[in-house]
């Protein structure tokens, strides 16, 4: 079975060397939908609580929330970044308080001090499903993704492998056998 959340994701991005409207600089509301599969925990009776899905997600999404993606080969890149210098925000700013952790991977690098992601490939609704996985396979069960952007949308499936070890008593993953919610511990 699987639990199933979304997520409302604002961000600005444009598709270097596109030969079409998506060349130049503009912004989406863009959906992510992510489904996770398990059995049904019997303590909870749900595979894993959407509201835990979330904030296990967003600590890496938020990073793409109201934030500008490019890719690395952008000339945007180092002209946006000398005007962030330039107005004192490319290390941060007292307004800025939705920021993620920073990460690093072989699609992705997120700067979350100046709501930058740059990546390796065009931000597609395509791409964001390849990074989102590779961001969060690790922490989630994940079944399959959905990004909608716009009048596009993209799927992809995955069969999840692992088994993740869940708290019978609210339905979170363990870590070392202890439930970070509310202090559970494995026998």
């Amino acid at each position: 079975m699987r639990s199933i959340t979304k997520f409302d994701l604002q961000y600005a991005h444009r598709f270097y060397k596109f030969q079409g409207e998506a060349q130049y600089l503009h912004g989406h509301t863009g959906i992510l939908t992510i489904e996770v599969e398990d059995s049904i925990e019997p303590g909870v009776n749900m595979v894993y609580p959407c509201n835990e899905i979330q904030k296990v997600a967003w600590d890496v999404l938020k990073n793409f929330d109201h934030a500008l993606i490019l890719r690395q080969d952008d000339p945007l890149l180092p002209a946006i970044l000398d005007v962030y210098e330039k107005q004192g925000i490319k290390n941060g700013a007292p307004s800025n308080k939705m920021k993620g952790e920073a990460f690093k991977t072989e699609l992705a690098t997120a700067y979350p001090d100046c709501r930058l992601v740059v990546t390796k490939e065009t931000m597609t609704v395509e791409g964001m499903i390849k990074i989102v996985y590779d961001l969060l396979k690790d922490k989630l069960n994940i079944a399959k993704l959905t990004f909608s952007s716009g009048v596009n949308a993209a799927t992809q499936e995955y069969k999840p492998t692992k088994t993740i070890d869940r708290c019978p008593l609210c339905g979170v993953a363990l870590v070392n056998g202890v439930c970070p919610k509310c202090g559970y511990r494995k026998k």
